[in-house]
């Protein structure tokens, strides 16, 4: 990673006002709770806590177990209260508002419309709903949100969604995703849904290495054709370190590298899940002094208590990152967005890197 001289000393204030690019965020992962307990209410839903402190605490403790199917429980709830088009609408309107409030300039936000048909929305109705909210919260704040439609891997409609997201890719919907539990649910289940999205010039990541490992990787990549990994933290057991500190990628390592693969890493959720042991020891470390197309981002903000200031304050403090590396990943992100290529060029001249440059970061020689 770069050492460039750096004048702005890394306070808080800094890592909120420097422009980010999020990649791998799930709308139903965060949620404000304050939200969560006034809609419970209105749609009579249960909740393990009935004020938003002590809800929030529940959220991030129960997440916080080092399993991704007990991180997974937890969405009952969120997705519970998001069964109405005013009620997604909302959710996804704050979202934006929230992210934009962290300096967030450019996000793919993910979400499963099979999830959100329990009060009788039809997947058309779902993707409008979250749309007129990214529409609100972008008039309101100026920055870009764009939408992920996933599917869940345990389930049979990814064909359907797949379309469902080309119909809607010039309506704020840029690609596809499939997300859930990894294990026993390989990606090639879903052969179907990414060769039409291939022949359909569509884009698509799928979850894969995090809870399960370089098979899912490999899966994802070689049978699925995925454009970016969701998490892929697990490529890390394709590279060894001598004793002397000697790197050596195995083939698939090598060829994720040498492709320039997105790896959508999310440190605090990795740890939380069980992907990673710690944040000192999780692999962004290493893909990044190795120069993997490394990007950072928050998963799921409630349950992580998290946020992208708070992912790039701990990449600074355990890895001992600068302003120099914070926009490298963050340009990384931004090359590696589903919207198109002038959006995205845009961006990068117009506002990341000026941003950072105001920040006090020398431009690149």
């Amino acid at each position: 990673m770069a050492n460039t001289p750096e004048s702005t000393a890394l306070t808080p204030d800094v890592f909120r006002a420097v422009p980010k690019v999020l990649l791998h965020d799930h709308l139903d992962g965060g949620l404000r709770a304050a939200t969560i307990v006034e809609l419970a209410r209105e749609v009579g839903h249960t909740l393990p806590a009935d004020d938003a402190e002590s809800l929030a605490r529940w959220f991030t403790e129960s997440a916080d177990s080092g399993s991704l199917v007990r991180y997974l429980e937890t969405f009952d709830h969120t997705v519970a209260v998001m069964q109405r088009s005013d009620h997604l609408t909302r959710v996804a309107r704050e979202c934006v508002e929230d992210l934009a409030a962290d300096g967030v300039v450019y996000a793919e936000i993910r979400y499963a419309p099979e999830q959100h048909l329990e009060q009788g929305l039809t997947l058309e109705e779902v993707v409008r709903a979250v749309q007129a909210g990214f529409d609100e919260g972008m008039a309101a704040t100026g920055m870009v949100a764009r939408q992920l439609l996933t599917a869940m891997r345990h389930q049979a409609r990814s064909r359907e969604i797949a379309e469902l997201a080309v119909r809607h890719r010039d309506d704020g919907v840029v690609g596809f995703d499939i997300a859930g539990a990894e294990a026993g649910y390989p990606p090639t289940r879903h052969l179907d849904a990414f060769e039409y999205l291939q022949r359909e010039n569509a884009h698509f990541t799928i979850h894969a290495g995090e809870a399960f490992g370089l098979p899912s990787i490999w899966q994802a990549i070689q049978w699925c054709g995925a454009d970016r990994l969701g998490h892929g933290v697990r490529i890390i057991d394709d590279i060894t370190l001598d004793d002397d500190g000697t790197v050596h990628l195995g083939r698939l390592a090598q060829y994720v590298r040498d492709k320039r693969i997105p790896l959508e890493l999310c440190p605090h959720s990795n740890v939380q899940t069980g992907a990673a042991a710690s944040l000192a020891e999780h692999p962004i470390g290493l893909l990044s002094q190795q120069r993997f197309r490394v990007t950072l981002n928050t998963d799921n903000r409630l349950m992580s208590g998290t946020s992208m200031s708070r992912e790039m304050s701990a990449m600074v403090e355990v890895f001992g990152w600068g302003l120099a590396d914070l926009q490298w990943v963050t340009v990384n992100a931004m090359k590696s967005a589903f919207t198109h290529f002038d959006q995205r060029l845009r961006l990068i001249n117009d506002v990341i890197k000026p941003g950072y440059a105001e920040l006090g970061l020398p431009p690149a020689r």
